[in-house]
């Protein structure tokens, strides 16, 4: 997901604040789980910007990445519950409960959810150079060649990983898993076929799927993609099982015991933010879709998450520090 115009590591959004409303003046920090300029923080700046109109309050954007998302989840973890420190997170927080051997918060317990923002296909590329031209010649050959074939992620317990790992399990063929510092690089070597194929982010492996580099074979979320509609899906073409979505999504979260009016409003905000105008233009040019609805909403999709990814998780043996 690229933006133009790259900001940098914390931005202030400063509008008018009423003067009746002199309780909102202090700002609004969001925190943003990873570093500047990638995906998350392009979607969380927009959101922000718009959270910040809706509020008629400051909203402050700081990045704090690291440990996939761990250090700003637990900065948010331990700040003041009253509304005005939020944390910006991705689905990863729901794998890092079940990868992480020691973490410092329960995500359960000591974050609230406030509201889901935007969701993303992830994209199953392969070499184009294999006699692979579509799913079912991709589950062919992947069964085939069951031990030969290598996949590349974007490190051990990735999204990208545990998404190829799921495709390998339901189709029953076996893959070595190869990690890379970042999907960018695993995705440079599937073009160069050095690994034969690797579950990316949409937005990141389009272009190369549309400049012929790689193979898109299929979309991991429910519904084609209206950026690739001739790509099917990993549920309709039997690499997932039916009704199957593990793409990749972001949503904002508070501290614990945050009042739930706060909650409330915040999340009033953050819905008007996503129904504005630009923000659904620009999610759509990324591939993306603004999710919204309830604080209720999220926690249970955060809970069903949570027990998928453990799960699969278990199932794959990925560990971290």
């Amino acid at each position: 997901m690229r933006r133009r115009g790259i900001l940098g590591t914390a931005l202030a959004l400063p509008f008018a604040i009423p003067a009746a409303r002199a309780q909102d003046a202090r700002p609004i920090r969001l925190v943003i789980a990873f570093p500047a300029g990638g995906p998350t923080d392009v979607i969380g700046r927009l959101v922000a910007e718009k959270m910040a109109r809706a509020l008629g309050q400051t909203v402050v954007v700081e990045n704090r990445g690291g440990a996939n998302g761990n250090i700003a989840a637990e900065a948010v973890a331990r700040a003041e519950a009253d509304g005005s420190v939020l944390l910006y997170n991705t689905s990863s927080i729901a794998i890092s409960r079940a990868l992480y051997r020691r973490l410092s918060y329960d995500l359960l317990r000591d974050l609230a959810p406030v509201a889901l923002t935007a969701s993303a296909p992830s994209l199953l590329v392969a070499d184009p150079r294999l006699p692979v031209r579509n799913a079912a010649e991709f589950i062919a050959w992947a069964r085939a060649n069951s031990g030969k074939i290598s996949y590349g992620s974007g490190g051990v317990g990735n999204v990208s990983h545990l998404q190829a790992f799921m495709v390998m399990r339901h189709i029953g063929a076996e893959a070595t898993h190869v990690p890379y510092r970042g999907t960018a690089a695993a995705l440079t070597d599937v073009a160069a076929g050095n690994v034969q194929f690797m579950s990316d982010a949409f937005n990141t492996a389009l272009p190369q799927a549309r400049d012929g580099l790689v193979r898109a074979i299929a979309v991991s979320s429910l519904a084609r993609a209206p950026l690739l509609p001739e790509v099917p899906t990993m549920a309709e073409t039997g690499l997932m099982p039916p009704g199957s979505d593990t793409g990749i999504w972001q949503g904002i979260m508070a501290p614990a015991r945050t009042p739930p009016e706060a909650i409330a409003r915040l999340n009033g905000a953050v819905n008007s933010a996503l129904r504005d105008e630009e923000v659904r233009k620009r999610l759509a040019a990324m591939g993306a879709t603004p999710s919204g609805g309830t604080a209720g909403d999220y926690a249970r999709y955060l809970a069903a998450e949570v027990a998928l990814w453990a799960r699969v998780v278990q199932e794959s043996g990925a560990t971290a520090e």
